[in-house]
């Protein structure tokens, strides 16, 4: 009954486990649940599961995105569908594991992962499987959409979120730090905060350098922003923010809904934090600035194929794209979406850039290897 009980086919609620990087508002789930019995339990259990599930319509997810405001896309989905979604969450690194270690054997239907880099190792490591759809053509930018050979791609972009500068007001003025190379000026010497420069967040922007400025350029700005470095990278987006409202540093990186959330929090300290700073969107007068994607992907071994297909192009659609971007302070990936979210009506309309977020993620091992050289951890 134990193994039952466990099976991702069974319940009347979504399953949620390996909670790697919940964010700071959110609970991990615990107790963690070991790879190898969950892979186990979830074979076995699917057995004993298929003839009482035989009717009834169902999607197995695997999600990165660790957010409360999705609870609302999932059961709208399942309302007008009448598909029911089982969820499984780990962060990007633990779901790309899970279904390596699974193999044929996993349920797995959709993926969503929040990376670009890491979506485009999954589709290089075999994890997912081509999806030709008009409608994903139609509203979908080819920016935002991984290569296509002809059966369609195997991963499309279903929101964005932009790596700005943030930066303190009064040390450092915004034209300054209004292009990403700037922050590697020795103007800046031991003022910038960053987090790990492996973390995929930082990896995707450094592989939108490397796209632009080529391999030379790219790796001798990695080396300027080390030289540059306040302390140590360490800590999330958020932290970055914090250290430089604090006075650590005069210059951070974040994604723009980290400052979102803090433009809208409940707590006084967090606003107060937030009128002590500012924020760039760089290269307006260049190359736009850089934007990563959340994204999804069916399931190179997804057994209701037509179901994860249903679901990945309703995250396309209009009240999806509002519902992810109003909910989780993200931006649209389908054009001429309009939202409510009066964070983002506050930061301002800006000019992104046009690099496939493929070509990006295929960056990831060569900026990787710039980083150990340079010594950027």
């Amino acid at each position: 009954m134990t193994i039952i009980r466990n099976c991702i086919n069974m319940g009347a609620s979504p399953i949620q486990t390996l909670r790697e990087d919940a964010p700071m508002n959110q609970p991990r789930i615990s107790p963690r649940v070991p790879l190898i019995a969950a892979v186990l339990g979830a074979a076995a259990c699917l057995a004993f599961a298929a003839p009482a599930r035989a009717q009834e319509k169902v999607l197995n997810l695997y999600s990165a995105r660790h957010y409360q405001t999705d609870e609302a896309l999932y059961t709208n989905f399942t309302k007008a569908t009448g598909i029911r979604i089982n969820r499984v969450e780990a962060d990007d690194a633990g779901i790309l594991a899970r279904l390596k270690a699974e193999g044929a054997a996993s349920p797995a239907d959709v993926i969503l992962l929040v990376d670009a880099a890491r979506l485009w190792r999954g589709e290089q490591d075999g994890l997912f499987q081509p999806m030709k759809s008009a409608i994903v053509e139609r509203r979908v930018p080819a920016q935002f959409r991984g290569a296509d050979t002809g059966q369609g791609p195997q991963w499309i972009g279903i929101s964005t979120r932009a790596r700005v500068v943030v930066y303190d007001k009064a040390r450092v003025k915004p034209e300054q730090v209004d292009t990403y190379e700037e922050i590697a000026a020795p103007a800046l010497k031991g003022q910038v905060c960053i987090r790990s420069g492996s973390h995929p967040y930082n990896l995707s922007l450094f592989g939108s350098m490397l796209e632009r400025l080529g391999p030379q350029r790219t790796e001798a700005w990695l080396k300027g922003v080390v030289d540059n470095l306040a302390r140590p990278p360490r800590g999330g987006d958020t932290d970055q923010i914090r250290s430089v409202a604090a006075g650590e540093c005069a210059v951070a990186v974040t994604n723009t809904y980290y400052f979102a959330r803090l433009m809208q929090s409940g707590s006084a300290a967090d606003r107060d934090l937030v009128a002590r700073v500012g924020v760039v969107f760089p290269e307006q007068a260049g190359a736009g600035t850089h934007v990563n994607i959340s994204g999804a992907a069916v399931a190179r071994n997804a057994k209701n194929r037509e179901a994860a297909q249903q679901f990945i192009e309703y995250l396309t659609g209009d009240d999806a794209q509002r519902m992810l971007a109003d909910g989780n302070n993200e931006y649209p990936v389908v054009p001429g979406v309009r939202t409510e979210n009066p964070a983002l009506a506050a930061l301002g309309r800006f000019k992104s850039e046009t690099v496939p977020v493929a070509r990006v993620g295929a960056n990831t091992a060569a900026v990787q290897q710039m980083l150990d050289r340079v010594g950027f951890r």
